[in-house]
């Protein structure tokens, strides 16, 4: 598998301070990468180092294979620490201007990346008076000129009600899906963060603590789904027809539990139902990403 970054032992001192420490890392080509840890775990100052806003004090850092930091930074877009907007601007000005900085003239590439982030319709309106997730929807859409492969967002949805939230999160999807970018995201809403990641990595005091597949995050936490039907037998074949290697346990007289595939629940259920089961329930338990990290870190976590 390809790696788009990868950082080994990379360290940041700041005034005698190490800010990240001996921080080794890997983000594949395709991930969605989650990248977690309570404030001053050292996110931001990392992000910051991978995008060339700062210098590592050791370690090294390769982009796309190449230790040539800056020959491939062409292909990265990023957006740290709420970069500026500006504000008397429409959202299509702020693009076309931005894209001029960048060398891109083509003015229809401007509107194509407003439509696929949901504000290609904003008109006259100025970038002052957008919603915080339109606002959080345009600055990405920014990182998007120049046809990056590579995107690094740092809490992108920071601030945003739920609704702002789903927007980005969708957003975000879309982008992964369709155009294939590989995503590295910090968050402190772990719990949107669990619905986007495909892999994750958990940094405290600047060093990584845990890193793992969106898969393994159900062993993990001990994620398991209870499926409450009136025909168990039946439910059991299904359910191995589905998942062949899923391991289950009778739970009660009408209920079977099995470990992970929580996110598989509306392709169970739809199939339970299409084989003429009455299904009565579909019930998640164990950890979230959320309880995870706190046990993980003792409590102490404000990612």
């Amino acid at each position: 598998m390809e790696y788009v970054l990868q950082a080994k032992e990379v360290s940041k001192n700041f005034s005698g301070k190490l800010a990240v420490d001996h921080l080794s890392i890997g983000v594949k080509k395709g991930d969605i990468y989650g990248f977690i840890g309570e404030n001053g775990a050292g996110k931001t100052t990392f992000m910051r180092m991978v995008c060339g806003l700062a210098t590592p004090t050791d370690g090294e850092i390769t982009l796309f294979g190449s230790k040539d930091l800056t020959s491939q930074r062409h292909k990265l877009g990023c957006t740290i620490e709420n970069p500026a907007l500006f504000p008397e601007m429409t959202a299509k000005e702020n693009m076309e201007t931005q894209g001029l900085l960048l060398g891109v003239t083509d003015k229809n590439v401007c509107a194509e990346i407003l439509e696929l982030s949901g504000i290609g319709n904003t008109g006259k309106m100025k970038a002052k008076n957008f919603s915080l997730g339109m606002k959080q929807r345009l600055m990405i859409a920014l990182s998007l000129l120049g046809d990056p492969e590579f995107l690094v967002l740092d809490e992108p949805t920071n601030g945003l009600d739920p609704m702002g939230i789903k927007e980005v999160r969708d957003f975000l999807q879309r982008l992964n899906e369709a155009r294939g970018l590989t995503i590295f995201i910090s968050s402190h809403i772990l719990g949107e963060l669990e619905k986007l990641a495909t892999r994750y990595g958990i940094i405290s005091k600047g060093k990584m603590v845990d890193e793992f597949r969106s898969d393994e995050l159900s062993v993990r936490c001990g994620k398991k789904l209870a499926i409450h039907t009136n025909d168990l037998i039946k439910t059991e074949k299904i359910v191995k027809g589905l998942f062949p290697e899923v391991q289950y346990t009778h739970a009660s007289e009408s209920s079977i539990e099995i470990t992970g595939h929580v996110e598989d629940a509306g392709k169970i259920n739809k199939v339970l139902i299409e084989s003429g089961i009455t299904v009565n329930a579909l019930i998640p338990k164990g950890e979230t990403l959320e309880d995870y990290l706190l046990n993980l870190l003792g409590g102490k976590v404000n990612a």
